[in-house]
């Protein structure tokens, strides 16, 4: 634009300066043939030649005026440029950032302004969420507790009817059931509330061995793996990152968890690690890739297929934020020969430090 801009400035100049020399060369008529006939011979000759510097001038400026007018644009974009880079920067967990441009009070600076309005408007938002959930997981275990006692304590009586036992052993599961979507929620609010920057030190956080989480989850649910005749291979060697150890164990659990509930009878879990990237598959049906990528998100369910409609809908979505709070992520695909593989990468820890 600058270019062309200067282009059609630089020829409106030319024709205006042959204008003039057309002018010049009018005036000239009074004069006599022979003094008329040698001016406009010199006028002539010295119009070409300023016509012909005036192209190669032209022609030179055109060019610089391109490198210029490109320098120009960058200048004036480079605000911009650096807007769009922060504002990308800027996930769930690090809404609290600003871009806090600097500089006079323009268009750039009033589009730098109303981002940080924006982000400090979702800010506010996802903390009132993620505190609602908090609380009401917190208040809602009270009630469960005494319903739980109610019904032991009118179970336990010697008098108690037959209708009253039946009822309390059906009520019980889904008490446990309602329970364990509660932490659920507490654990997903938890690893939600503010990322676990890899590396460094904020209260809670050490080293841990994914390895011995990975043990620990397996045992943990041997007596399930048992009773569905499911082979367990542990393939790789597992590194260390740096974390929340309740947090990681939660995310390894879940893993195996999904493995061991969506699997089925005679199946196969598969667990696979290279330093700080495990990889979970099971066996089962062949699976919707469509419906595979959204089981990240909390309450989502296959529609089909084992285990579908079992559990509470938030054991990958625990995981997705718990890898997120420690600067990872969690990605899932369906298996060619049926089942899910999951895989989450962290951050592997060294003495030297942390890596991807």
């Amino acid at each position: 634009m600058y270019a062309a801009m200067f282009l059609v400035s630089g020829a409106a100049l030319l024709a205006l300066a042959n204008v003039l020399g057309t002018v010049r060369y009018t005036r000239l008529a009074g004069a006599g043939p022979d003094l008329r006939e040698q001016l406009a011979g010199a006028e002539a000759a010295q119009t070409r030649q300023l016509l012909a510097g005036s192209l190669i001038a032209l022609a030179v400026m055109a060019v610089v005026s391109v490198l210029l007018g490109r320098s120009a644009a960058r200048r004036v974009l480079r605000p911009l440029t650096t807007i769009t880079t922060a504002t990308r920067r800027i996930t769930a967990e690090n809404l609290h950032e600003r871009l806090a441009v600097p500089g006079p009070a323009d268009e750039v600076k009033d589009l730098a302004d109303t981002i940080d309005d924006l982000l400090e408007r979702l800010e506010v938002s996802f903390a009132a969420q993620r505190r609602f959930v908090a609380h009401a997981s917190h208040e809602l275990r009270t009630p469960l507790t005494t319903i739980r006692a109610t019904l032991d304590v009118a179970s336990a009586k010697p008098q108690a009817a037959a209708q009253t036992v039946a009822l309390a052993d059906r009520l019980r599961p889904e008490l446990d059931r309602i329970e364990s979507l509660l932490e659920g929620l507490l654990m997903l609010a938890r690893a939600q509330h503010g990322a676990l920057s890899a590396g460094g030190d904020p209260a809670g956080t050490a080293e841990v061995e994914l390895g011995a989480l990975i043990e620990r989850a397996v045992e943990a649910r041997g007596a399930d793996i048992a009773a569905k005749g499911l082979t367990v291979e542990r393939i790789g060697d597992p590194g260390r990152t740096w974390g929340n150890a309740a947090l990681l164990g939660r995310l390894v659990d879940n893993l195996i968890d999904n493995a061991v509930t969506h699997n089925v009878a005679g199946g196969l879990v598969r667990v696979s690690a290279d330093r700080a990237r495990i990889v979970v598959e099971s066996g089962g049906p062949v699976l919707d890739p469509a419906q595979v990528a959204r089981l990240g998100q909390p309450f989502q369910r296959l529609g089909e297929g084992i285990g579908a409609g079992s559990g509470t809908g938030l054991g990958l979505s625990i995981v997705a934020a718990v890898a997120g709070a420690h600067g990872g992520r969690l990605e899932l695909r369906t298996r060619a020969s049926g089942g899910l593989a999951a895989t989450v990468t962290l951050h592997e820890w060294t003495p030297g430090g942390v890596h991807r």
